[in-house]
């Protein structure tokens, strides 16, 4: 078995038969396009005004009736088909926005024909369409968000353990299905478009340690460091020594076993415990993918951690998520995917750093490379349904369009939207050391 048939299975309400249009029905465009979206209920005519505002673009929708509405200008993208199985889709989208529009997409309510969620979620950002439904307000969307955000308020530990294992402790054997063989849930660096997962991974490890200018005999902390790859990489190739910090049970398992294979038991230490907590000093810090769970009201309490865990003179990298919006997290990714989750913005990062005097020695932007990332995990996901399914009982379908949801959209994200990812390197002392030199190069 493959990816399920999300087409055909079964809703909370009936979708129409077999869910696709008759090719020969007539589309409906120009003014009988706009005299019938005038006489749709007030939900699906909200919908279809939304597209409405499609022009450089070509989207083809069909109503649970059969009927066949086009939009946009066709040939002028890539030609994409939103297929609406259920009529209750409208209500939900009305009601609650994105959050609805995602939720109805994991009931099977809704479907792109060739399952190009990318593309319709890209022209969906470019159109507009997305931030004009993302910043309607009702009623409804703010009792729920409220509701999810009081379960999940990121500042207090315990809630911070409950956060990371939402996402984090879904299973080793399930993160292995989709993930590269070095275990890296972050963003990868491509120097080819033929480059690997496992070869883009490895090159952002590379791009870090020469960033970080590490040397034999220094030792190193990871804050966030999931599987432990960003330490074996470092270990194995610059000969360093260091420890980990994790909030993942699952995680900080599989790492020491992984660590444990290779002969660097005694180099690599694992630590269960929140960043707050965890106290020494290192050399150079690292922190990759991590900051995005802190939550605003810590973006100082961290900054001023890695700043304690530096020695004099330290050298220190943050790699995170950064985002242009206002909407930091999102309805649907605050309850499905990371409770808690708060992606900060780049002026943010560059204040806080200079508030604990630690200057930034170098900025970069890999957002495309995260594209790229996404784009190879749902493939491994979707290729691999079949072996997940096997793990549990809790991999079914609508696990199955959650997971395909969240890949796809965030793929467009950093594609077309306004997510990036940057790398800020940062050093503690009063001047940057010559002896330390950034050679970033990896061509």
């Amino acid at each position: 078995m493959t990816a399920p048939d999300t087409k055909t299975q079964d809703a909370p309400m009936p979708p129409a038969p077999a869910g696709v249009h008759d090719e020969t029905q007539p589309r409906l465009t120009g003014d009988a396009l706009r005299d019938r979206i005038r006489q749709l209920p007030s939900s699906e005519r909200y919908l279809f005004q939304l597209f409405s505002r499609i022009e450089d673009g070509d989207l083809t929708v069909v109503n649970p009736a059969g009927e066949v509405f086009q939009f946009g200008t066709p040939g002028t993208s890539v030609p994409l088909c939103l297929q609406i199985h259920t009529p209750g889709t409208y209500d939900r989208i009305f009601a609650f926005g994105t959050l609805g529009f995602c939720e109805a997409y994991m009931d099977g309510w809704w479907d792109e024909k060739n399952d190009n969620l990318v593309e319709l979620i890209g022209l969906f950002y470019r159109t507009k369409v997305y931030s004009t439904a993302r910043d309607r307000f009702t009623l409804g969307l703010f009792l729920k968000v409220i509701t999810q955000r009081l379960k999940t308020v990121p500042t207090r530990i315990q809630n911070s353990y409950k956060n990371v294992q939402h996402h984090y402790d879904l299973g080793n054997d399930f993160y292995q299905r989709f993930l590269d063989p070095t275990m890296t849930y972050s963003c990868g660096y491509q120097l080819q478009e033929t480059d690997s997962l496992e070869q883009m991974q490895r090159q952002k490890y590379e791009l870090i340690c020469r960033k970080l200018a590490l040397k034999p005999g220094e030792t190193l902390v990871d804050i966030g460091c999931g599987w432990g790859g960003m330490l074996i990489y470092a270990a194995e190739n610059y000969g360093v020594s260091g420890t980990g910090i994790t909030l993942s049970t699952e995680q900080a398992k599989l790492a020491e076993e992984r660590i444990a294979e290779r002969g660097l038991s005694d180099r690599i230490q694992i630590r269960i415990s929140d960043y707050r907590e965890f106290t020494g000093q290192f050399d150079k810090f690292v922190s990759i993918g991590m900051f995005e769970h802190v939550g605003k009201g810590s973006f100082a309490t961290f900054m001023e951690k890695a700043k304690e865990l530096l020695k004099p003179d330290g050298v220190g990298m943050l790699h995170t998520i950064v985002t242009q919006s206002n909407e930091r997290n999102g309805a649907w990714v605050d309850k499905y995917i990371f409770p808690g989750g708060y992606a900060p913005q780049l002026h943010e990062l560059t204040q806080e750093l200079w508030a604990v005097r630690m200057p930034i020695a170098h900025c970069e932007n890999l957002k495309p490379h995260y594209a790229e990332t996404l784009k190879r995990w749902a493939e491994n996901f979707s290729a691999n349904w079949d072996e997940i399914q096997q793990l549990g009982d809790m991999y079914g379908d609508r696990f199955y369009r959650m997971w395909y949801l969240y890949l796809q959209s965030f793929e467009a994200s950093f594609r077309y939207g306004g997510l990036h990812v940057y790398q800020l390197l940062f050093y503690k002392g009063k001047q940057w050391k010559m002896d330390v030199p950034l050679q970033v190069s990896l061509k």
